[in-house]
């Protein structure tokens, strides 16, 4: 037996089994053992109900039953109730202000209760108690059920994250039988003994015979403080890997002109910040370093990232090609610009034609839908469509020196014969092979700018973005209000349609999001209760906003839909959009100077942040209102964070610290393991395994004076995914 071994030939799996765990990603004995327990349960600290007093703080476990909406006794405002029973009692469980809890919960379900013992009338209850189903009861099966071998028993054991067919208790047993099994004396530790030593961290067995059994709770933090530093230890050495070799390879030498780029930023209908200034420097500074820039630049919505990115292609157009050995080159230095959507590209194609328009310099559109050139041959000031064969051929040829686009930037046909400079908005939205189809089309690598509003914690910057330099945009230009953040109370949304109707009457727009597309469906055992774009469209058309042109937008939309709409509502034929997040990287449209956030506890608070940030595009007043179904203590904590933060970096610390990365990024997107995205909140841990990778990597960038970390590479590909 070892590692690498297929579970099923070592146990025997059910039909059940195979799928769950195929669903959980789970073939190998070595992926049962990294699949890390979520939390762990303390047998010692299970109470019966009918010890259960008036202050007390308990865990019950029991079964659910007498499930209801109703009122609360004084207020009338909306709650569920229900019985959770044990082999001692039952017990009454109330949530004030959370009626969808009843639809979320089956009854005759095993859960897991926990919160505060209240009472009224002399009767005992548990108010806003924590609540989860499980598979099974822990007293149910016997104190035994933990207990290890050689009767070394205590009272803590995990919970591990399920699926349908396995239950928690089963990846206990089985990770047990592989402990004794003697595999885990075959293991050599990846992290080399001198850095386990420096940050007193264990070696590899005994972290998983700790994070899976741990004797205590110092022995499970000290376990998963071990694996965290290890995945992000292991990324680090990826990233610094990629940019020390980033480095050695050549790119274009340009010298750019401090005289043309202060010409140019005067004719932004804006003065341009010192930020953005300082941002300018710091890229044009690596223009001149002679091998490829890769930076990222973070900004608020509306902070002015476009402006930096269009003034720093101004200058690379003003250089002439210069080959490896010095000489001048014919043709044009070119640049492509990537982003997300077919609208955003067509938005900034027509930005550009105002900024470069005084300038003979050809820029040109690619999209899935339609090429253009600007200027057209028959009318100097607009631009022509034009073929895509006609479009592909003066690319490759070199005359046209700015490109701007969707993923079709990046198609086979598309050849650059100078490409230079690459700027990719909102980068994180691709990955690490699109942006190397981008930068292999030439003999010379192009420098990287990829730049993005959605606010980065720090930490989590250093690590998934550790192969990048960083640059932050702080501040928005002069003129621009300060949006006006209004936190609603249910009593107060008559008030406030009231307020938005006299904006409208003024000929503003107003976005209006909803955590939901269709209605959930309430007859399923975990159907959450939210506003959903398609009926609260409806409502407001037929009670609230009749006299105005509502339309809705929505992900299940096809992308031709989504264009239609978006334009619809940019030309002004829609004064409401009813929408989903999807809007959270669109268009930009000057006169939405109004949203309304419905459900706004189920966002994390950067995608608030960035959804507010879709009205604070003109020098008109903004305003934002945000609706909470919630009314815990939680919500109003999060709801205050956003209406006092500074900015979106703020906020985005507070969400890590409040919700855990794992919620706010989501292992999906960044790659990350979500005991590595707790991680991330400890910015000594992130700083510490940056600086052991960065010395090993400079010592030995190929590893091989560490054969471990080499095998570590080799065997976990497909454990760990850089972006």
């Amino acid at each position: 037996m070892d590692l690498k071994t297929p579970l099923e030939k070592e146990f025997r799996l059910t039909p059940g089994h195979r799928t769950a765990l195929k669903k959980m990603g789970i073939s190998t004995l070595e992926d049962l053992l990294y699949h890390f327990p979520v939390r762990y349960g303390d047998t010692s600290q299970i109470s019966h109900i009918e010890n259960l007093r008036k202050g007390d703080s308990a865990v019950v476990f029991g079964t659910i039953s007498g499930l209801k909406t109703s009122k609360a006794f004084i207020k009338k405002i909306p709650m569920s109730e229900a019985m959770v029973t044990d082999d001692t009692g039952k017990i009454k469980l109330v949530w004030f202000n959370q009626p969808y809890i009843a639809k979320m919960m089956r009854e005759g379900a095993n859960v897991r209760v926990e919160g505060k013992i209240a009472e009224r009338k002399g009767d005992v209850y548990m108010s806003n108690p924590k609540i989860e189903m499980i598979k099974e009861l822990p007293n149910a099966v016997g104190d035994s059920l933990f207990g290890r071998a050689g009767g070394d028993e205590h009272s803590m054991y995990p919970v591990y994250p399920e699926s349908k067919g396995v239950t928690s208790y089963w990846m206990y047993h089985t990770v047990q039988k592989i402990f004794s099994s003697g595999v885990l004396d075959t293991l050599k530790d990846p992290i080399p003994e001198n850095i386990l030593k420096k940050y007193s961290l264990p070696g590899i067995k005994t972290a998983f015979i700790w994070i899976h059994a741990p004797k205590n709770t110092d022995d499970a933090l000290s376990a998963r403080k071990r694996f965290a530093f290890q995945e992000i230890f292991f990324i680090q050495l990826e990233k610094q890997k990629e940019r020390k070799i980033w480095t050695k390879k050549s790119s274009f030498k340009i010298e750019t002109s401090q005289k043309d780029i202060m010409d140019f930023v005067k004719r932004f209908p804006f003065e341009v910040t010192k930020s953005q200034m300082d941002a300018i420097s710091s890229i044009t500074y690596d223009f001149k370093r002679g091998y490829p820039m890769s930076r990222l630049l973070e900004g608020d919505v509306g902070s002015g990232k476009t402006a930096v990115a269009a003034t720093t292609i101004y200058a690379v157009t003003k250089v002439q090609p210069v080959g490896m050995a010095g000489e001048k080159i014919s043709g044009n230095l070119q640049i492509a610009y990537m982003v997300p959507t077919e609208i955003l590209a067509k938005q900034h194609y027509e930005n550009f034609i105002s900024y470069f328009n005084h300038l003979p310099i050809k820029i040109a559109l690619i999209t899935g839908s339609e090429c253009k050139i600007f200027p057209s041959k028959t009318d100097s000031t607009k631009p022509a469509k034009i073929s895509k064969s006609q479009l592909l051929k003066w690319v490759a040829n070199g005359e046209i020196p700015i490109l701007i686009g969707t993923h079709a930037l990046i198609s086979k046909s598309v050849t650059f014969k100078h490409l230079a400079f690459v700027v990719i908005d909102e980068q994180h939205r691709f990955g690490t092979l699109q942006r190397q189809k981008l930068t292999t089309k030439n003999d010379l690598l192009p420098h990287l700018l990829s730049m993005t509003a959605t606010p980065i914690p720090r930490t989590l910057a250093l690590t998934v973005y550790g192969d990048l330099d960083l640059t932050v945009l702080e501040g928005m230009p002069a003129g621009r209000k300060p949006i006006i953040t209004k936190v609603i109370l249910p009593n107060e949304r008559e008030k406030t349609y009231e307020e938005i109707r006299h904006e409208l009457k003024k000929g503003r727009q107003l976005y209006v999001i909803c955590p939901r597309i269709d209605e959930p469906d309430p007859t399923k055992e975990l159907a959450v209760i939210a506003k959903s774009v398609k009926l609260e469209a409806e409502r407001l058309d037929k009670e609230v906003f009749g006299e105005f042109t509502i339309d809705i937008l929505h992900s299940k939309m096809t992308p031709t839909e989504k264009e239609d709409t978006m334009q619809d509502f940019l030309n002004g034929k829609t004064q409401i959009l009813v929408a989903t997040s999807v809007v959270e990287v669109g268009v930009n449209v000057p006169n939405a100077t109004m949203i309304i956030i419905e459900g706004a506890e189920r966002f994390g608070l950067s995608q608030l942040h960035q959804l507010r940030g879709r009205v604070i595009r003109s020098n008109h007043q903004a305003y934002c209102f945000v609706f909470a179904e919630s009314n815990g203590q939680k919500t109003k904590d999060r709801m205050k964070a956003l209406y006092t933060a500074k900015n979106g970096f703020e906020l985005a610390e507070f969400d890590l610290a409040q919700r855990g990365a794992g919620e706010l990024y989501g292992r999906k997107q960044w790659g990350i393991s979500d005991i590595a995205m707790e991680a991330i909140k400890n910015i000594k841990m992130v700083e510490a395994s940056r600086v052991e990778a960065i010395r090993i990597v400079e010592e030995d960038v190929e590893f091989k004076k560490y054969p471990l970390i080499q095998e570590y590479f080799k065997n976990l590909t497909e454990k760990i995914h850089f972006e």
